[in-house]
């Protein structure tokens, strides 16, 4: 039984490869039981990738691909109507593989910074140059993800919704590495009081959940996250070095559920399940916590999406995450 009623031992990402939605979410209901994810296809093309795919969510703002990615349009064209469709049919997939499924579920989004990064205003130049942009994107993402998880109410009503918003450019956004159009420049770094805010008003659409943010870029602002809102951060475990030890023990004792990322994305040679978890474990001891406080506080995951894992290792990287949790849980030390 796991300890923790609010996350599961181990879940997926988000992405996984190939195009068949049925098949996909056969694959993350199958593999997490207590803990499956509604899984994304970015194979599909336009519209199916994570920008296209929340841009596609937006309430009356609406992105068009052009050649140098997702720019903001008047109206909702055929890139919008694309994305739409693609998440009605995974959500048609969802519902029918979670017939009176009553449990943890976990949804994604892109968060409204790597959103703001990612997406151009009629200009050219990135929401990010903008801070009127960015206000309003953030307010219609949080609109659009009020309406997405009322939906997923409806279709699934004994499920216990997850939210999680990936924000893997959040680094880059707060230390002013994102470039402009040009490619000579960068935008200045964004304000953290802005940017903490920002989180917590789309977090904060999910009050009634707990709330992930992931990022599979080095140095997550775990502090940050927390004061946001986020119930648990997501990360690529192999980033981590004995630097952030202090921050990683900061987040346990504070009460953050660590997603750990120790399965690879792509295809490679799989240690057996316990060998995976080693790396967590000798964390536990450097930091000197409980060792029966592992499985309070640690969903095993993959270290970032699968989109580009051939569908036989994905298959294998998710049932691994379910192994290694279950050894983490019956041999914590």
């Amino acid at each position: 039984m796991n300890p923790n009623p609010t996350f599961g031992p181990a879940t997926g990402i988000g992405s996984l490869p190939g195009g068949d939605a049925r098949e996909a979410v056969k694959a993350a209901t199958g593999s997490f039981e207590d803990f499956p994810f509604l899984p994304e296809l970015p194979a599909r093309g336009p519209g199916a990738d994570m920008i296209g795919r929340t841009a596609g969510m937006l309430v009356e703002m609406y992105a068009r691909v052009e050649p140098s990615g997702w720019r903001l349009g008047d109206r909702p064209g055929r890139d919008t109507k694309r994305a739409r469709s693609w998440l009605g049919e995974d959500l048609d997939a969802l519902e029918e593989f979670t017939q009176g499924y009553e449990g943890r579920l976990k949804v994604q989004a892109v968060g409204p910074w790597t959103l703001a990064a990612a997406i151009e205003l009629r200009n050219g130049e990135l929401a990010l140059s903008d801070p009127g942009a960015c206000r309003d994107l953030a307010g219609s993402l949080a609109e659009g993800l009020r309406l997405h998880l009322d939906e997923l109410h409806r279709r699934i009503p004994g499920a216990q919704l997850v939210l999680q918003l990936d924000e893997p450019s959040l680094i880059a956004v707060l230390r002013g590495q994102v470039k402009t159009a040009s490619g000579y420049r960068t935008h200045r770094s964004a304000d953290r009081q802005v940017v903490e805010a920002t989180l917590r008003d789309v977090l904060g659409v999910h009050s009634d959940g707990p709330t992930v943010v992931h990022s599979c870029a080095p140095d997550v602002p775990f502090a940050l996250l927390r004061r946001a809102g986020a119930a648990a951060v997501s990360f690529d475990f192999s980033l981590l070095t004995e630097r952030d030890d202090d921050v990683i023990g900061e987040a346990v004792e504070s009460g953050t559920r660590l997603f750990v990322g120790v399965v690879p994305g792509t295809d490679t040679a799989l240690s057996d399940p316990a060998g995976s978890v080693s790396g967590v474990r000798s964390l536990w001891r450097r930091l000197g916590l409980r060792p029966g406080l592992l499985a309070e506080a640690v969903t095993v995951t993959p270290a970032c999406g699968l989109a580009g894992a051939s569908p036989q290792y994905a298959h294998k990287a998710l049932a691994h995450c379910a192994q290694a949790a279950r050894s983490l849980a019956d041999n914590p030390e």
